[in-house]
């Protein structure tokens, strides 16, 4: 306890919710560094969200739909892009990082005056459950509120996402409703919401 306290007290004082000491097993503590992502971290994210995705949709979507998915949003030249460009529109990734390796990734934007959403959130399906998702909600809706005057967030989670909908439910999002889109009509959206 000596040593996370000397690194919270001297080491990130810079007043951010976004490093923090994660209890991993008994005994055995983590620092676990949520920052905005920057080039370096191009290679980190694209693997997370890949692992994620197949851990989150694996059973539940064809490999090609899967692929496709992949191949569209999580590929090395749009997520340098998304890195390096951001704006009201996309704040930009942030990443949880470990020992120099990122194990979670977010990002969302504003959809409307005083409106954010959280577009995307993924963390390494080996490390669930130990506050890192927590952690990157954290500061996506930090900088919606901070830097654009957000009081909403919303979320879209795919129908039957029993990993995805408790933690939304859990974080005070709230089921409004349910959104089907003409171009994938087998993709049920369910649509969450608060007030933040």
């Amino acid at each position: 306890m000596a040593l996370e306290a000397y690194i919270r007290a001297n080491l990130f004082n810079n007043n951010l919710p976004r490093n923090d000491i994660i209890q991993r097993e008994k005994g055995e503590s983590y620092l676990i560094q949520v920052m905005k992502a920057n080039e370096g971290h191009v290679e980190g994210i694209s693997n997370v969200c890949i692992r994620g995705y197949w851990a989150t949709y694996g059973e539940t979507h064809s490999n090609e739909w899967i692929e496709r998915v992949i191949r569209d949003f999580y590929n090395h030249e749009r997520i340098l892009k998304e890195v390096t460009e951001s704006n009201r529109d996309w704040g930009g990734y942030f990443v949880a990082v470990e020992k120099g390796k990122v194990v979670g990734a977010a990002g969302g934007g504003m959809i409307d005056v005083g409106v954010g959403e959280l577009f995307v959130i993924y963390v390494d399906p080996a490390r669930r459950n130990e506050g890192i998702g927590s952690k990157l909600l954290d500061a996506v809706t930090k900088q919606q509120k901070e830097e654009y005057g957000a009081k909403k967030q919303w979320v879209s989670v795919q129908k039957g996402n029993m990993k995805g909908i408790p933690f939304y439910e859990s974080k005070g999002f709230k089921f409004q409703y349910e959104n089907v889109p003409k171009e994938y009509p087998t993709y049920i959206k369910l649509r969450h919401s608060r007030k933040i």
